[in-house]
């Protein structure tokens, strides 16, 4: 199974509530904002990044990834990275 990490960047002055659609509309495809520690730990991703674990290939998570934001933003700009190991500093834990 592999790790995705996933970066939206919406079009133009998004508000707020634009923000929420898009995290509801990527998590209805699998994606979450959190990343989990090998000790089990839950941390908040940086804003509009999204964790997606699974066996789909880079361009499938980014056709998942565009179909999420297709209503929202048509121009978005998504950059899907797939991980061989991940490491981070001060992110927040999640609740």
């Amino acid at each position: 199974m592999s790790g995705f990490t996933t970066r939206v960047q919406l079009t133009g002055s998004p508000s707020e509530e634009t923000y929420e659609r898009l995290h509801a509309a990527m998590e209805s495809k699998g994606f979450i904002r959190t990343i989990t520690s090998d000790k089990g730990n839950s941390y908040m991703l940086p804003h509009a990044e999204y964790n997606l674990e699974g066996d789909q290939t880079l361009d499938a998570v980014l056709e998942l990834a565009k179909a999420a934001t297709a209503a929202i933003d048509k121009n978005a700009k998504i950059l899907v990275t797939q991980s061989a190991g991940r490491t981070w500093h001060n992110l927040d834990p999640a609740e």
